[in-house]
């Protein structure tokens, strides 16, 4: 059985670009040393993807901040995290071209529970950390545990910044609602 470590939208523009926080920059150090240290994980990330008509789309109508365009600066994962990852040489390769990522235009990836679902006899759990704890982080939780209920999901609140403080706990509140542990 294997664990799987999901590292959720640790990007440039989430960091310190256009919705950046001094929360997001604190986790940095931390995430980067979560993966560093894994051992025998396979380790998933995920990348908010948005195209340049982004203010177009319903989600540029409410949130008219252009972030993670693909291909831009701030679409990047933080250099610190992927060199974690690359240099890790425990860690389980599934597609070195795609760097085991999975690219998201909205808030929760359905690629990425389809391909957890797809090994969900080979997981004995998964951890997700990264940002935004009350919007994507939260959104992916609960999809994974809607999918597989049967496999635990936590959360480790410490690796997570949301995009306010109190976002950040309430939504931590609302996974353990839905019974993800919350680490």
């Amino acid at each position: 059985m294997q664990k799987v470590l999901v590292v959720i939208d640790m990007q440039k523009d989430f960091i310190d670009g256009t919705l950046g926080t001094k929360e997001a920059v604190g986790i940095v150090d931390a995430v980067a040393k979560r993966i560093a240290e894994s051992t025998n994980e396979i380790i998933l990330f995920t990348q908010d993807t948005h195209g340049q008509d982004y203010l177009q789309t319903p989600e540029g109508k409410k949130l008219p901040v252009i972030h993670c365009v693909k291909n831009t600066p701030g679409w990047e994962i933080d250099p610190k995290i992927k060199l974690a990852w690359r240099e890790n040489k425990s860690t389980l390769i599934i597609d070195e071209l795609q760097e085991n990522t999975f690219f998201k235009p909205v808030f929760g990836s359905v690629d990425l529970v389809e391909f957890l679902q797809s090994l969900q006899n080979k997981i004995s759990e998964i951890e997700l950390v990264g940002l935004c704890t009350d919007i994507c982080v939260v959104s992916n939780a609960i999809m994974i545990k809607n999918t597989l209920p049967n496999i635990p999901i936590r959360v480790t609140a410490s690796l997570c910044a949301g995009v306010t403080p109190k976002s950040h706990t309430e939504a931590l509140n609302t996974m353990k609602m839905c019974q993800i542990d919350v680490i």
